[in-house]
C-alpha cells in the first residue's frame, strides 16, 4: 500500500516569501504540482490545502487572487479562506497612527486542517509549508496524539526554517525558486463552470 501523503500551505507565508523574488510570474503557481514535487517518490498525494484570506478594499487584487483559488481548485486544491480586518496601530518612527490589514483566521484554519485531517486518518504523512513558528503548538499536538504519522515542515523559498517547528518534526526541505518555475499554471485553466484566464499581471 502506498504512503499517503497529505501538504499543507500557509498562503500569507508562502505569498510573501514569492513577492520577495521580484517574479509576479511565480504566484500563478499550481500548488497540487509543487505539491508532487515535495513529496517522497514512494508517496500518494492524497489532499493539498491552502489556507489564505481574501482582501476585499483592492478590487485588482481581489479579482487576481479569486482566479487564482478558482484554478487552484480546478487542480484538486482545498482552498480555506479567512479574511482581513483593519487594525490601527502607531508608527515607532514617526509616532503618527496608521491602519494596517491583518489577516484573521489564516493560522487557526491551517492548524484546525491539519489536525483534523490527522485525527480522520487521511495522511500517513504530511508536509506543513510555512516558516511561521505558531505552527509550532499544531506539530507538537499532533506528534503527541499521533506519534506513528510522520510530520516535515517545507521552508517557503528565501525563508529559513523555524527552528521550534522544526525541532517536533521528523524531517525537513526547502522549496527552491526552480521549484516554482517548473510548477506554473498555464495561461488558461480549465474551471469547473468556465475557463480561468491568467491575470495579465503574472504573464511571464
Amino acid at each position: 500500500m502506498a504512503i499517503r501523503a497529505a501538504v499543507y500551505f500557509d498562503g500569507f507565508n508562502m505569498y510573501h516569501a514569492i513577492d520577495a523574488l521580484q517574479q509576479p510570474m511565480l504566484k500563478w503557481l499550481d500548488l497540487y504540482a509543487l505539491s508532487r514535487l515535495i513529496i517522497g517518490k514512494d508517496e500518494e498525494l492524497v489532499r493539498v490545502v491552502t489556507c489564505t484570506a481574501l482582501i476585499t478594499d483592492d478590487t485588482p487584487k481581489l479579482l487576481r487572487h479569486r482566479a487564482y483559488l478558482a484554478a487552484l481548485e480546478a487542480q484538486g486544491v482545498d482552498c480555506i479562506k479567512g479574511h482581513f480586518a483593519k487594525d490601527v496601530r502607531r508608527c515607532r518612527k514617526c509616532g503618527q497612527e496608521h491602519e494596517f490589514r491583518v489577516e484573521k483566521q489564516g493560522d487557526v484554519n491551517l492548524a484546525l486542517a491539519l489536525a483534523d485531517d490527522a485525527h480522520r486518518d487521511i495522511f500517513d504523512h504530511c508536509y506543513l509549508v510555512t516558516a511561521d513558528g505558531d505552527q509550532a503548538a499544531t506539530v507538537r499536538l499532533v506528534k503527541s496524539r499521533f506519534p506513528n504519522k510522520k510530520i516535515y515542515t517545507v521552508a517557503p523559498p528565501g525563508r529559513q526554517h523555524n527552528k521550534m517547528i522544526l525541532s517536533h518534526c521528523d524531517g525537513h526541505c526547502t522549496i527552491k525558486p526552480v521549484d516554482l518555475q517548473l510548477c506554473l499554471l498555464g495561461a488558461t485553466v480549465q474551471g469547473k463552470e468556465k475557463l480561468i484566464l491568467r491575470p495579465a499581471a503574472y504573464a511571464p
